[in-house]
């Protein structure tokens, strides 16, 4: 599984209004997209120098599904809102250690 991460910093012209289009067009896409099995978001609580301002945490089963949510149209759709008004973006992508499970006991050596 591919854990996709992305990260914002918004422009002053990130406005409510905008920034409500662009949340409604985010739960739009959860379940709506082939491939896509998770969908989490949310803004920053901290406020610090170093904070984002928003998150993205999506789970892929694999790298061609991120392919397909890339083009995808309701990806697409929240594009208008968040690319004009994006002041950084970072993202990763990264395999998930599948034996690995927020269950399992912490061992330390």
């Amino acid at each position: 599984m591919i854990r996709h991460v992305v990260l914002f910093r918004w422009k002053d012209t990130f406005t409510p209004d905008i920034r409500e289009q662009w949340i409604a067009g985010l739960e739009a896409m959860r379940g709506n997209i082939p491939g896509m099995l998770g969908l989490e978001h949310g803004p920053d609580l901290m406020h610090t120098d170093r904070s984002w301002d928003h998150v993205i945490v999506a789970d892929f089963a694999t790298r061609e599904d991120i392919a397909v949510y890339n083009t995808h149209p309701l990806h697409e759709a929240i594009k208008p809102f968040s690319l004009p008004n994006v002041q950084d973006l970072a993202y990763v992508d990264f395999e998930l250690d599948p034996s690995a499970s927020v269950d399992a006991p912490h061992r330390s050596n």
